[in-house]
């Protein structure tokens, strides 16, 4: 008696891994599952890779130093470091030691004296009909108050970000003193076909950075000895630390400038109808004095972003990441905008080596021996 014939299926099984069409399928959902997984570790991780920015961005600032002071002095880059960061210390602990009592006293009086400002505006809101009743002005103070409390308090104290301030400055002091070092570790990361392009944006990214940051310090001293000298002759109180606060609070271009205008306004006011007109002069005349001579001048010399651009990235980095992508939402934007400019670049110089090679040798952003 004959057996039945067996019906064989045809074609590989699920765990056959030796078969070609199941190792390019599993690829395929190898590198889906890797652009889910880093998209994830992104987002869970946003605030460690936030503080590692800022000290690339602090890297940045000590190399500018650096680089800066080797134009007069040829000596060895160690050193020269080494003078930066003397130098940088020297003048915080000059700066504490010499102001520290008064700017601690005056950043007392100021919250106090906005505590004070908010219940009057609050309060004369009320009468008006303005807000639904006395029994909501400890709420609507609250809510006022918030972010002015949170920014003096974190000024002064700096009790909630002492960490991430010091890992920064541990982190850009480690990059600063072996940059090349760093360097060479992200081309490793990268294919070799694409080391060259790779190398050629990280050299424009630091060169746009370095740029960046000088002029927004530049721009940070200006502001702030302006307004402390000017509310100072017009007997305006807490004048040093109002000027500390606007000099802080220029790195953040468009909401910085806001936040010092209501500050001035509202301590001006505090001490008299004169103090506050002329903390509103103060105001109006360094805001433009900044915004149509200082900002053209320094944005001429160094990287131009256009005002809408900045303040919508603000938005955009607050609202996603907090104060600490407020304050890097600038530094991020300018190193997008260099990649999709060197991205630009490249249909016209062509895929092979032979224009890049070109690039390489024309672009300025291309850092030299430091």
């Amino acid at each position: 008696m004959s057996k039945p014939p067996v019906d064989i299926v045809a074609g590989p099984a699920p765990n056959e891994f030796s078969d070609p069409f199941v190792r390019k399928e599993l690829k395929r959902a190898a590198v889906w599952l890797g652009l889910a997984a880093a998209i994830a570790l992104m987002v869970l991780l946003i605030q460690p890779l936030l503080i590692i920015f800022g000290g690339l961005v602090f890297a940045s600032m000590l190399d500018g130093g650096v680089r800066l002071l080797g134009r007069a002095l040829p000596i060895g880059r160690g050193w020269r470091l080494a003078i930066v960061m003397l130098f940088s210390i020297a003048f915080l602990v000059g700066t504490i030691y010499l102001t520290g009592v008064q700017v601690a006293d005056q950043f007392a009086q100021l919250r106090t004296t906005l505590d004070v400002q908010a219940q009057r505006a609050i309060a004369w809101a009320v009468e008006h009909g303005m807000v639904p009743g006395r029994a909501d002005v400890n709420g609507l103070i609250q809510q006022a108050l918030g972010s002015f409390g949170r920014l003096t308090s974190w000024i002064g104290t700096a009790v909630g970000a002492i960490t991430s301030m010091v890992m920064v400055a541990v982190i850009g002091l480690f990059v600063a003193i072996e940059p090349r070092l760093y360097e060479r570790g992200l081309q490793w990361m990268v294919p070799q076909d694409l080391r060259s392009e790779f190398a050629i944006t990280i050299g424009r990214m630091a060169y746009t950075m370095r740029r960046l940051l000088a002029g927004r310090l530049l721009g940070m001293a200006f502001e702030g000895v302006l307004i402390w000298f000017a509310l100072m002759l017009g007997g305006v109180p807490m004048a040093l630390v109002l000027g500390i606060i606007a000099g802080i609070l220029a790195f953040i271009p468009n909401v910085g400038a806001i936040l010092t205008g209501i500050l001035m306004v509202a301590v001006g006011f505090s001490a008299g109808t004169h103090e506050g007109v002329w903390a509103i002069a103060t105001y109006l005349i360094v805001q433009n004095f900044d915004g149509y001579v200082v900002i053209p001048l320094v944005a001429k010399h160094t990287v131009d972003m256009p005002p809408a651009l900045t303040l919508s990235s603000q938005i955009l980095a607050s609202t996603l990441f907090g104060v600490i992508g407020l304050a890097l939402a600038d530094p991020i934007v300018a190193m997008i905008k260099v990649a999709l400019e060197r991205g630009s670049e490249l249909p016209a110089l062509g895929d092979g080596p032979t224009g890049v090679a070109v690039s390489s040798g024309a672009g300025p952003g291309v850092p030299g021996p430091a």
